[in-house]
């Protein structure tokens, strides 16, 4: 499992080490998603934090400076900050640096945005995974990726991504379900230039 806070890692080292006490079958994956200047990214295998703000070329090299490996998220969210906003050749040009594209994440709460986010992942070979970008409890799990392999080191994680891979692409939480309506009438009443969205965080 993945813990990915944004632009921390503390929770994840705590959640690693409560977790080799206490569940030594379960593997947390220290990791981040950070806010770089164009759209969020997933770290993870990483030892210290990466800064806010960075270009994404920058955020990715700070990744790889730890050993670590990164990925996109959440790609076409209309509410996120996310990447796949950017200009098409250059967005392209970015997935081909990564290590994987989130082609499904549960918390996206409408519009066509994993189904273009998987096409691109096809389409440029890049893995695809799911992700339950849970920030409750009863989220976790709800998307998940299944992979062969031992996907516990950079190496093994690399190698089970570039294999077979199964992903379960659950129905988002009740929570999600909820504020969806209002997520929807914001965009209509955004689209007549009177609110900004709402900023859902991961």
């Amino acid at each position: 499992m993945a813990i990915t806070d944004h632009d921390r890692i503390d929770g994840a080292l705590e959640a690693k080490a409560i977790a080799a006490r206490e569940a030594p079958d379960l593997t947390v994956l220290v990791g981040q998603e950070i806010r770089t200047q164009a759209g969020d990214m997933i770290g993870v295998f990483l030892t210290e934090a990466v800064p806010p703000g960075l270009a994404p070329a920058d955020a990715i090299a700070a990744v790889r400076e730890q050993g670590g490996l990164i990925g996109i998220a959440h790609p076409f969210d209309r509410f996120r900050g996310s990447l796949g906003k950017a200009e098409a050749a250059s967005f392209e040009a970015l997935v081909g640096e990564v290590d994987w594209i989130e082609a499904w994440n549960a918390r996206l709460m409408f519009g066509d945005g994993n189904a273009r986010a998987a096409a691109i992942a096809e389409r440029l070979g890049v893995p695809g995974v799911a992700v339950s970008d849970a920030h409750t409890v009863l989220e976790v799990g709800i998307a998940a990726t299944g992979v062969q392999g031992d996907p516990s080191t950079p190496d093994g994680l690399r190698a089970a991504l570039a294999g077979p891979r199964e992903l379960v692409t659950g129905r988002a939480s009740a929570y999600v379900r909820l504020i969806a309506p209002a997520a929807k009438l914001v965009q209509r009443v955004r689209g007549r230039g009177r609110v900004e969205p709402p900023v859902v965080s991961r």
